[in-house]
């Protein structure tokens, strides 16, 4: 049904068409850099807390502080606030790979928050058994800790996903391209009510698949 609903939407509208390309773009690149920094940032903020494998106030204490810092600027404040960063490392502020430094940046924290979370949901005998039998914190987190969070981990990221399109449609409204540019520049400045539409239903069916699909893979992934 949903496939049918974008085929129409989207059938001889090389605007739109363009436009959800660009968001995909946007949210799933940003999506897997936020992760390759946020998963440890996650895992390390457990792992360093008081009684746990690799106990350190310190280090616990400054990637805590990271996080709770980036998660409490709103993304619109984050956005403007980082346009210098984001020109010294892609060369300009404008466009659809410029918006994919704010949004990765405001993703880090809360897939940060989702793994830790998630890992402190895992059994603690389970951790106990594995220390038993000489694993190393490496193999503790590789093996055991992530592993076992595993599902919940599927459920949090997809949440986060979804947040990133709704950033995205943000970063679109100040020129950052994709749908959310489109509903301004056409729907908003032009009156063409039909584009704005057209744009909110794209967006909607978007984050029901990627729910969807979420939580069917957390579903499978779950051992119990």
């Amino acid at each position: 049904m949903m496939e049918e609903i974008i085929d129409f939407l989207l059938r001889g509208n090389d605007l739109l068409w363009s436009g959800t390309l660009e968001t995909l773009y946007m949210v799933f690149v940003s999506m897997i850099l936020g992760s390759l920094v946020g998963i440890p940032l996650g895992v390390g903020v457990v792992v360093t807390e008081d009684g746990n494998i690799l106990e350190s106030k310190g280090i616990n204490f400054i990637l805590s502080t990271i996080i709770n810092i980036t998660r409490s600027i709103p993304f619109i404040v984050l956005l403007v606030a980082l346009i210098p960063f984001t020109r010294f490392i892609v060369g300009t502020s404008i466009g659809t790979t410029a918006s994919i430094v704010p949004l990765t940046v405001g993703a880090i924290p809360f897939i940060g928050r989702i793994v830790e979370s998630a890992i402190k949901e895992v059994d603690g005998g389970v951790i106990e058994a594995a220390q038993s039998m000489g694993a190393t914190p490496w193999e503790i987190v590789t093996k055991v800790l992530l592993p076992e969070s595993l599902p919940t981990l599927v459920l949090g990221l997809t949440i986060t996903l979804i947040s990133l399109i709704g950033y995205s449609a943000i970063v679109g409204a100040i020129g950052g391209g994709g749908l959310g540019d489109i509903a301004i520049r056409y729907g908003y400045h032009r009156y063409q009510t039909d584009i704005m539409i057209k744009t909110i239903i794209l967006l909607v069916v978007m984050v029901q698949l990627i729910q969807h699909f979420g939580n069917l893979l957390a579903r499978k992934l779950d051992r119990s």
